[in-house]
């Protein structure tokens, strides 16, 4: 190959290989250490807290429709760089919760295996997105019915990477929220799972394949890419950068705080590991 043909492919090369490293790997390393160093958490399932952070009231408490999306980080190791996410509802008047999410044993999707706003590993949940009244009562139809027809529901389906898995069933209801406006963080790990193809979407374009490797860009989502699940990219709605493992960084301080709208005094208090989407 010509030497003036070489070079430049060389450079590009270099280049290429000089931003995977500062996009992914620093990322993840950095993330790897503090994660490491943080400590505190259980071994294994059987000793973890599965029980209520109390970040929700008593249903009967609350008269008006509610929504709450959470996502908590995954347990072990696997915490360094995903959350698992899920859907809690409460119709005006009802007197319970009803909690959606998809798990990697047995059928996969389970309605309130666990408490609504419950600690998942041990890891306490934060709140991703939350509709109040009129707005939860729009939102509540189309988040039964996207949990009835998510197609990855028989035994076998669940695959924890790429997908599809607990991300990938909280895309699919998030995606039928009426005027919805907060994607899930960019740390849910098989949010952008899909069978092979082109997926275009009124907020924006994914090309993805099949959650190897992917590029999304729209207004709602911003800029990621994807490159085995970890996500890189920018978000030029509410000014932010989103990092594997460390996920989505605020460049304007309080540029989150429309993201949901907290009904409980538990609810507003400060979170130690923000994991906006």
């Amino acid at each position: 190959m010509p030497t003036d043909v070489l070079l430049p492919a060389l450079r590009f090369l270099l280049l290429g290989l000089g931003l995977l490293i500062l996009l992914f790997l620093v990322p993840l390393a950095t993330h790897a250490l503090w994660w490491t160093a943080k400590g505190g958490r259980a071994e294994n399932w059987s000793t973890a807290d599965w029980s209520s952070a109390g970040l929700l009231p008593p249903a009967a408490a609350v008269p008006g429709a509610m929504v709450r999306v959470y996502a908590a980080r995954v347990g072990r190791w696997r915490g360094i760089f995903a959350h698992h996410s899920w859907v809690v509802i409460k119709e005006a008047g009802a007197p319970r919760y009803t909690r959606y999410d998809v798990v990697g044993w047995g059928r996969p999707v389970r309605t309130d295996a666990y408490a609504p706003d419950g600690r998942w590993f041990g890891n306490e949940p934060e709140i991703v997105l939350g509709l109040d009244g009129e707005a939860a009562a729009r939102a509540i139809p189309g988040i039964r019915a996207a949990v009835a027809d998510y197609p990855h529901r028989s035994q076998g389906s669940y695959q924890a990477w790429p997908g599809p898995n607990s991300n990938t069933f909280a895309a699919h209801v998030v995606a039928r929220i009426p005027d919805n406006d907060v994607p899930l963080p960019p740390t849910a790990l098989g949010k952008d799972w899909t069978p092979p193809g082109r997926i275009a979407e009124i907020t924006g374009l994914r090309l993805t394949w099949r959650g190897y490797v992917g590029l999304t860009i729209g207004w709602v989502d911003g800029l990621e890419l994807n490159l085995l699940g970890a996500v890189a990219g920018l978000d030029w709605r509410r000014p932010a950068l989103k990092l594997p493992g460390w996920g989505r960084i605020a460049l304007i301080p309080g540029g989150d705080a429309d993201k949901a709208v907290p009904a409980t005094e538990s609810e507003r208090r400060p979170a130690t590991d923000s994991v906006s989407g």
